[in-house]
């Protein structure tokens, strides 16, 4: 958290607390993740409301922490949150409007319009998004390799026994929870047999020799992160004046 920001006011609530259908369109929110920063747009501040009318239609407003925060990014993050609040039982329609955005038209209509992102951005965009989306999952895999493994090594484990450590024989916790989720998401081996170390890329385990430079990688894709995370924290908190509560992330 960048200092000077450690006052947690209370998270964002639906409009209407007693309505359990807003519930749970904010509930469904929290799966809906910055694809960079790999935490969901809820804990980061980036829902500014969240309310459903009467006849069904959710309506979301979301907000960055800057102006020109990257379209591709954004677009992903609506699209995920129009997809999230539409599969709610009792939801007819989503509308997810993005607010404060040099490209927030382009977005928003091509959302809207479930265009995709080179029909929204028409002339602009030479490609969809997948493989964007793909690479900064392989990131949450190198970091959540380091919130598994690190706390591991400080206990007293080898390089040899995490090396030979198998996902089912790692302590379980709510890190090694995300990172199983995040390996199954990118099509990463995630069962129980399936070892602790291994490269997001091609999925192959990491040998002994190997392991210092992987755990080195891993270390800095999590404090990369870190970083980035405090820093949208502030921007946003700059830009708006509140930070919601950070709390867990999955």
């Amino acid at each position: 958290m960048t200092a000077g920001l450690e006052t947690k006011p209370a998270p964002i609530t639906p409009q209407d607390p007693h309505d359990p259908l807003s519930a749970a369109v904010l509930a469904a929110l929290d799966g809906v993740r910055d694809p960079e920063l790999d935490e969901p747009v809820t804990t980061l501040g980036f829902v500014s409301s969240c309310a459903v009318t009467a006849d069904g239609v959710a309506e979301i407003r979301l907000r960055l922490p800057t102006y020109f925060c990257a379209p591709n990014f954004a677009f992903l993050m609506v699209a995920d949150a129009y997809d999230a609040a539409s599969a709610v039982p009792g939801v007819r329609r989503a509308e997810v409007v993005l607010e404060d955005h040099f490209a927030s038209t382009e977005i928003n209509d091509g959302v809207a319009a479930r265009a995709g992102f080179v029909q929204a951005f028409d002339g602009e965009a030479v490609a969809e998004l997948g493989d964007l989306r793909r690479d900064f999952l392989r990131k949450a895999v190198w970091a959540g390799t380091d919130r598994v493994a690190r706390p591991l090594a400080a206990a007293g484990y080898t390089e040899h026994q995490l090396a030979a450590l198998s996902l089912g024989q790692t302590p379980d916790s709510r890190d090694l929870q995300r990172l199983r989720a995040r390996r199954a998401e990118l099509g990463l081996p995630d069962g129980d047999d399936d070892p602790l170390l291994l490269d997001p890329a091609t999925g192959q385990a990491i040998g002994i020799e190997a392991l210092p430079l992987h755990l080195r990688r891993a270390r800095l894709t999590r404090v990369s992160l870190d970083a980035n995370s405090g820093i949208c924290r502030g921007m946003l908190h700059h830009r708006y004046g509140t930070v919601d509560e950070r709390g867990d992330t999955e």
